[in-house]
């Protein structure tokens, strides 16, 4: 599953029918604008082809100046970085999650594992 953000941008003039349009619209969800006319909705999608397909129709909704995605979030690839992690043996270092650990005493210098 993937979910991303998007920044669709219209005139102030049309807002209220832009915001309108995407909320009646079963590609996002509406999430806040200003008046401005920026509008913060996101996508969901099995892939990211399908979240561009999602984008490219909003692009094309009358009023709509311009619609980028900002923020992409895919969990097949935030899991194959968890496996990643574990494999490598880059696992968090006990010490961290103890009882007791004061942060002032965690100095980094680009490595965690090596502070003790």
């Amino acid at each position: 599953m993937n979910i991303s953000s998007i920044v669709v941008q219209t005139t102030p003039a049309y807002l209220d029918e832009v915001v309108e349009s995407l909320k009646q619209s079963e590609l996002c969800d509406y999430h806040f604008h200003d008046e401005k006319g920026r509008i913060i909705v996101t996508i969901e999608g099995e892939g990211v082809e399908e979240e561009i397909k999602k984008l490219t129709a909003i692009q094309t909704f009358a009023h709509v100046v311009a619609a980028d995605m900002h923020f992409a979030y895919t969990e097949d690839e935030l899991n194959s970085q968890r496996d990643k992690l574990e494999i490598e043996g880059t696992a968090i270092p006990q010490w961290l999650n103890a009882e007791g650990i004061d942060v002032k005493d965690i100095a980094y210098h680009g490595d965690l594992k090596k502070k003790f």
